[in-house]
């Protein structure tokens, strides 16, 4: 018997007493006890915790496992959700990493192929120095500029080459009437190109070099210095 039915068996045996009594008190000619009021309420309470049919109580008991298990299966649906983005975001966090670094990795081989290809260039530039030994009481236009190109790095000749065009077309003895510029270069002074030899005035080579200086330092390169002249005439 259930918990339940004991407690109606209690309630329904107390109800019996009670009414016994009361019927006792009555034939007596007594007054009727306050008990009257608990015999009342004893039978309510009797009716409404009369025993659960086993049916219905395999039901409840069904119900509520139900429940239970979808509870616990939503709350591991939920866990398995935010494992997952989880998962997901730390994943996400080293993908962009990687796609990161590989950037990086081809910023800095790209930036190496640069630089040595700008030290190879270097590497194959004479110096004026190594022109002095064969110098000559004059050159042609096709000699100086070979030698611009051996003096010029290579990705920076064709910038050095428009601006000595414009100022000389290509004549080491070219002097401007005007002022005291002279050379490929136009140097004004001229005098200023003694400052890599005494032979300015006569060795292309030395032109060269102090020309290419001069855009280097003011300009960062003959290219810069080709940019400036084109917007403003002059370097």
């Amino acid at each position: 018997m259930s918990r339940i039915s004991v407690r109606g068996f209690a309630v329904a045996s107390a109800t019996a007493v009670t009414t016994v009594g009361a019927v006792v008190g009555v034939a007596s000619g007594g007054t009727p006890a306050a008990d009257d009021n608990n015999f009342e309420a004893a039978a309510a309470d009797t009716t409404l915790l009369a025993d659960i049919p086993a049916g219905q109580q395999a039901q409840v008991q069904t119900a509520s496992l139900t429940q239970q298990a979808d509870a616990q299966a939503s709350a591991a649906d939920a866990a398995a959700k935010k494992s997952a983005e989880e998962t997901a975001r730390i994943q996400a966090a080293k993908d962009a990493k990687s796609k990161k670094q590989a950037a990086e990795d081809k910023a800095e081989a790209e930036r190496q192929v640069k630089e040595d290809a700008k030290r190879a260039s270097r590497e194959s530039v004479r110096d004026a120095s190594s022109f002095s030994g064969s110098a000559k009481s004059s050159y042609t236009v096709a000699e100086v500029q070979a030698m611009a190109r051996q003096m010029v790095p290579a990705d920076q000749f064709q910038c050095f080459s428009n601006i000595v065009n414009h100022e000389s077309t290509w004549n080491y003895q070219a002097a401007n009437p005007a002022s005291d510029a002279y050379g490929l270069v136009q140097a004004n002074p001229g005098s200023k190109m003694a400052s890599v030899s005494s032979d300015w005035q006569t060795n292309p080579a030395t032109q060269i070099k102090w020309g290419l200086g001069y855009m280097d330092d003011r300009y960062g390169s003959p290219c810069g210095a080709w940019s400036f002249w084109q917007a403003n005439n002059y370097y």
